[in-house]
C-alpha cells in the first residue's frame, strides 16, 4: 500500500498538483486533484482514506490508500466540481477546468449496409446485446487495478481515434467510442491492466467478438471485433496476459482491435490514459 501511495503522490507532484513538501506533510489531510483535464480523461485523485468524495451526483469509492477515480466524457464542459469531506466533517469543493478538443469527421465506406441501417428485427437484437454490455459496466468493485500504468494491448497503427464523428457509407452515426489499432487477424491481444472479466461473447451483431474487463471503481476496458476470446466471465487477468486475438467480426471493414474505456457509462479515451500515465492532466495530442 505504501508503495502504491508513494507512486500516486509522485504522479500528482509531477502533474503540478502539489509540491513534494506538501505531499509529504499533508498526504492524509488534503486532497490532490488536477486543476485542468482534457475531454475524455480518466482522472485519479488522492484524499484521506476516510474521506467522502462526491462527483456528478455520485459518491466515489475511495481505496484504503486514499485513491479514487472518475471519468470525464467526450462532451464534458467545465468547471467540474469534486466535493471532499474529511473525517472531521470539513468540506472542500475542488474545481477542475475542462479543455475542449477538436473532433474530426471520419468517413468509413465499404461497411455492410445492414449494419448501418439494420431492419427492425436486427435493431431489436442490437438493443438487447447493448443492454447486456451496459449491465456489465455497473460494477463498482473494491479493486484499484485502474491505478496501474496501462500498457498497449498490442502494437499497431492507430486507424481510428476516440471521439471522432463517424460517417458510415455516408450516414452520420455516433462518435467513435474508443481507439482502433490496425493489426493482422490472429494478433494476440494483451490485457492493458489487471482486472476481472465481466462480459465475453463471440458474436455480437455490431461488435463481433466482445470482451469487457473491469479494473475497479467503475473503470473498465472493452475489446471489440475479436476473432477469438481466450478468457471467460469471472476470470481474474493479469496485466500483459493474452486475452484474445484480433479479428474483423461485427461491423468492421478490416482486421483491427477496438479498445474502449469507460467509467460506468462515461466513455473515455484510452490514448490519454496511455500517454499521460493515468493522470490525464496534459492536453491531448
Amino acid at each position: 500500500m505504501r508503495l502504491r501511495l508513494a507512486a500516486v503522490m509522485a504522479l500528482l507532484v509531477l502533474s503540478g498538483m502539489a509540491t513534494a513538501q506538501q505531499a509529504q506533510s499533508q498526504r492524509f489531510h488534503a486532497s490532490f486533484l488536477p486543476t485542468s483535464v482534457p475531454q475524455g480523461s480518466l482522472v485519479i485523485g488522492l484524499a484521506a482514506p476516510d474521506a467522502i468524495v462526491e462527483y456528478d451526483g455520485r459518491r466515489l469509492r475511495v481505496s484504503a490508500d486514499g485513491t479514487f477515480a472518475f471519468g470525464v466524457g467526450r462532451d464534458a464542459k467545465g468547471p467540474l466540481s469534486v466535493k471532499i469531506t474529511d473525517g472531521n466533517g470539513d468540506t472542500v469543493v475542488n474545481t477542475i477546468a475542462v479543455s475542449a478538443r477538436d473532433w474530426p469527421v471520419e468517413n468509413i465506406n465499404g461497411v455492410p449496409p445492414k449494419t448501418v441501417d439494420p431492419p427492425p428485427e436486427i435493431a431489436a437484437r442490437i438493443e438487447r446485446e447493448q443492454a447486456q454490455v451496459t449491465a456489465a459496466r455497473v460494477r463498482d468493485d473494491d479493486r484499484d487495478d485502474y491505478a496501474q500504468t496501462f500498457i498497449w494491448p498490442l502494437q499497431g497503427r492507430i486507424s481510428g481515434r476516440f471521439g471522432n464523428q463517424r460517417v458510415y457509407n455516408g450516414t452520420p452515426k455516433s462518435p467513435h467510442s474508443g481507439m482502433d489499432i490496425a493489426a493482422p487477424t490472429g494478433t494476440p491481444i494483451k490485457a492493458p491492466a489487471a482486472g476481472v472479466v465481466t462480459f465475453a461473447a463471440p458474436d455480437l451483431y455490431l461488435t463481433g467478438g466482445t470482451l469487457l474487463i473491469d479494473h475497479g471503481h467503475g473503470v473498465s476496458s472493452n475489446f471489440l471485433h475479436l476473432s477469438r476470446i481466450d478468457v471467460k466471465v469471472g476470470d481474474r487477468v493479469k496485466q500483459g496476459q493474452v486475452i484474445g486475438k484480433v479479428g474483423a467480426t461485427g461491423r468492421a471493414t478490416g482486421p483491427h482491435l477496438h479498445w474502449g474505456m469507460n467509467w460506468f457509462d462515461v466513455r473515455m479515451d484510452p490514448l490519454l490514459v496511455l500517454e499521460h500515465g493515468n493522470s490525464s492532466t496534459a492536453a491531448a495530442k
